[in-house]
C-alpha cells in the first residue's frame, strides 16, 4: 500500500524556522520530521512513500537523494534505507507552490490506483498503523480519517481545595475530536476533487460525510502536530526523553 505524505504547504506560523527550509525538513532531535514519520510508517510494514512537494521541494529532494543507495543516479524516484536497515521506496512529486491539499492529491492521481495512505508532514503520532488499515478495510468506505483528541491551548490545572494538585503544560485533552491525518483512501476519493484549489478538508470530506462514506478511526493515545515555534520546542523535548510515543524503530 502506497502512503502519501503532503509536503508543500509554507509553514508561515513557523515563523523563521520556515524561512530557508520547509516545513516538514524541520529538525527533531538531529533528523527532519518527514523522516520520523516516514521510519513509524516502516515499523508497520509500509515501504512505498509519494511525497507531494510544493515549497522549497529542492531541498526536499536534495535529503532523500543523500540517502539514496549508492548505485542510483540522481532522481525523484529514490530507494534507500530506512533507520532500521529496510529498503524503502520514495516518491518525490512537485504539486505546485500555490496548491491546497485536495489539489496536492489530485495531481497525484496517476500515482494511485488501488487503495491508499495518507498523511501530513507535520504531524507525528503512535497511531497503530495496521489496526487502522484493519478498520478500513471492514468497513468499506471510501475514506477512513483518523480522529484524535487536541492540544490543549492552555495549561491545566489539576485544583482540590485551593491547591494544585498537578500542572500539565498544554496537555493533550481527552474531550472532542478532531482530524488527525492518517487517512486510509479508496480511489474514488478522486471524484470528489476538482482542481489545484480544492481544500481536502473542505468540500470533499464534508461531502463523504453526507453521503456516509467517511468514517472515523479514533485514536486515544498520542498525537501532535507541528504548527509553531513552541511545537516544535515541546517536540524536541520530547524526543530527549527515553520513551518517545512515535519512535518505534
Amino acid at each position: 500500500m502506497k502512503t502519501v505524505i503532503l509536503s508543500g504547504g509554507l509553514g508561515t506560523r513557523l515563523g523563521h524556522l520556515t524561512s530557508k527550509i520547509p516545513k516538514p525538513m524541520v529538525k527533531i532531535g538531529n533528523m527532519p520530521l518527514i523522516w520520523h514519520l516516514i521510519n513509524s510508517f516502516v515499523f508497520y510494514g509500509h515501504n512505498d512513500f509519494i511525497i507531494a512537494l510544493g515549497y522549497k521541494s529542492k531541498i526536499i529532494k536534495k535529503f532523500f537523494n543523500s540517502k539514496k543507495i549508492k548505485t542510483q543516479k540522481k532522481t525523484d524516484f529514490i530507494k534507500c534505507r530506512s533507520i532500521s536497515g529496510k529498503i524503502i521506496k520514495i516518491t518525490l512529486v512537485d504539486t505546485g507552490m500555490k496548491t491546497l491539499t485536495g489539489g496536492r492529491l489530485l495531481r497525484l492521481k496517476n500515482h494511485l490506483s488501488d487503495t491508499f495512505m495518507l498523511t501530513y508532514g507535520d504531524g507525528l503520532s503512535n497511531v497503530n498503523i495496521n489496526k487502522l488499515k484493519k478498520f478500513h478495510e471492514k468497513h468499506n468506505k471510501i475514506v477512513t480519517v483518523t480522529g484524535v483528541h487536541p492540544i490543549a491551548r492552555f495549561g491545566e490545572l489539576n485544583i482540590k481545595r485551593n491547591k494544585v494538585i498537578n500542572f500539565k503544560e498544554k496537555p493533550q485533552t481527552d474531550k472532542g475530536w478532531i482530524n488527525g491525518g492518517f487517512f486510509v483512501m479508496e480511489p474514488n476519493i478522486f471524484k470528489y476533487l476538482k482542481n489545484d484549489k480544492t481544500v481536502l478538508e473542505g468540500s470533499p470530506l464534508e461531502k463523504l460525510a453526507s453521503s456516509k462514506q467517511l468514517m472515523a478511526f479514533l485514536h486515544k493515545g498520542f498525537w501532535y502536530c507541528m504548527d509553531t515555534p513552541r511545537d516544535k520546542d515541546n517536540l524536541n523535548e520530547i524526543w530527549r526523553k527515553k520513551n518517545v510515543p512515535w519512535k518505534k524503530w
